[in-house]
């Protein structure tokens, strides 16, 4: 196996539909200025990615009329967390919880171990963090946020500082709980969606070392970095810069910590972006990720594939008998914190799952494959194509809506009143005063949908834009701006 980083060459996806009906055409995938390209050499003369599972259980989806979904609408104030899920054909609401568990976990659920102290369940888990991750302590919570609560409770207080490339909406609700202020340090180069460049989710270190100048050490209890930088776009970190934050810390004796939920995903973009790292395998990266760190939280709803479950991880043994004693309060005994041990179980062969170099690939080309189709066709995403998402830049698509009016909700609710596919609002809505841009996500879950979804997915986002914007000064600028910087618009 061989990961190569070229410029200029394209890793191949070959769609059913276009090769039913022009059976030369060969779809091909850029990734910014980078390309993957010779990830996995499995077939000599057969570059097509494919999904690297097989199905063994269906779950039916429901079509809807536009008629219905109107109504639907209605009913939810327009809120499509207020939907009915039975009502929705595709859902990109959220990877988090949504992934498919394979038979490995399945059968890793029944051998859960219920016992309310000392589950053998919890044992096998840290026995695959520790190889994993190596933190002397490993907290379970039911879910991510829930272990960025007790961290911040017990970190945080009143005027105190917390540096992030970029906070997530929970990261930065429980830090303000306590008093705290929550600070973006994103490079500069993110604040242009269409610039291609590699780790674009960097930490801008510059402006972290002037913030630790201005402020002082002792303001700031904690500095973390999220990976991938998921409100920046879902864009990777670089080992280098991961790096150059611990030295940076180190200084100043601050605890550096990694929001590791989409960690994983973030370790393939190091090995095919990140010179030096062709020849590691994601585990390899991973562990010299941690190790960097001082401590981490984990959402298992991601790069485990869990449908519930997180992990609090630190090194500091008098902090972590602080966040034992507040788990006790609200999630439960240390070695379940508030998880069934059939979970536990679920997370552990997930966390060793997800570091397969074979779903990695598929996972990172699929992303990319939504995201070109939709961008070489004139729709303004977060260049280059993420790991887990794309974000369409719904405040350059729809300039005549103003960020009071909400261009990115605008469009998620378009798109669901089009072609039933709920998305979810990353922008003013979600962040406030906060938000860098007007986005809208579109999250993939993990191992559930198929190659004719995404090309559907494709279809109905670009025949929504031509159809529901059609006679608005959006429209005219999008075909415009795909005429010109991506080649002829389909409208």
């Amino acid at each position: 196996m061989e990961c190569c980083v070229r410029q200029g060459h394209w890793p191949q996806r070959i769609s059913a539909n276009r090769v039913r009906h022009r059976p030369q055409t060969i779809i091909r995938l850029p990734i910014g200025r980078w390309a993957l390209t010779g990830v996995l050499d499995y077939h000599e003369f057969v570059r097509t990615i494919i999904e690297p599972f097989r199905i063994k259980s269906v779950e039916p989806l429901r079509h809807t009329t536009s008629e219905q979904r109107e109504q639907y609408l209605k009913d939810a104030g327009y809120n499509l967390f207020q939907l009915r899920a039975v009502n929705i054909l595709l859902d990109l609401l959220t990877d988090s919880g949504t992934s498919a568990m394979s038979t490995e976990q399945w059968a890793a659920v029944m051998r859960g171990d219920e016992s309310y102290a000392g589950s053998e369940s919890y044992y096998r888990l840290e026995a695959v963090t520790a190889d994993l991750m190596g933190f002397r302590h490993v907290i379970p919570a039911h879910q991510g946020r829930a272990a960025e609560r007790i961290l911040f409770t017990v970190l945080c207080k009143p005027g105190d500082i917390v540096p992030n490339n970029t906070h997530f909406d929970t990261t930065r609700a429980n830090i303000e709980f306590r008093g705290a202020q929550a600070i973006d340090l994103p490079i500069p180069e993110a604040a242009d969606t269409q610039s291609r460049i590699p780790f674009k989710g960097n930490m801008d270190i510059a402006a972290l070392e002037r913030l630790i100048e201005a402020e002082g050490a002792a303001r700031i209890p904690l500095v973390m970095i999220t990976v991938t930088n998921n409100s920046g776009g879902v864009q990777p970190v670089s080992l280098a810069n991961i790096e150059a934050a611990r030295a940076v810390t180190a200084r100043g004796k601050i605890p550096l910590y990694l929001d590791a939920c989409r960690f994983a995903e973030n370790a393939w973009f190091i090995k095919c972006q990140e010179p030096g790292y062709a020849d590691w395998s994601p585990k390899q990266i991973a562990q010299k990720m941690f190790s960097l760190v001082d401590g981490c939280t984990f959402s298992a709803k991601k790069d485990a594939f869990a449908n519930i479950g997180g992990l609090l991880c630190t090194n500091d043994d008098r902090l972590a008998e602080q966040e034992t004693h507040l788990l006790i309060l609200t999630e439960g005994f240390p070695t379940y914190g508030g998880l069934a041990g059939r979970d536990l179980d679920a997370i552990a062969v997930g966390l060793t799952e997800v570091l397969q170099p074979e779903y990695l690939e598929y996972r990172i080309a699929s992303t990319a494959y939504l995201g070109r189709h939709i961008a070489d066709h004139g729709v303004p995403i977060v260049e280059p194509p993420g790991g887990h998402a794309i974000y369409i830049d719904a405040g350059r698509m729809l300039p005549h809506i103003s960020r009071g009016q909400f261009p990115g909700q605008a469009l998620a609710v378009e798109l669901y009143r089009h072609a039933g596919v709920r998305s979810v609002e990353i922008g003013s809505v979600m962040f406030g005063e906060h938000a860098h841009h007007e986005l809208l996500r579109l999250a993939i879950p993990r191992r559930v949908y198929t190659q004719s979804h995404i090309d559907y997915l494709v279809e109905a986002i670009l025949t929504t834009v031509r159809t529901a914007f059609a006679a608005s000064r959006s429209s005219r600028r999008l075909s415009s701006y795909g005429t010109s910087a991506r080649g002829s618009a389909p409208w």
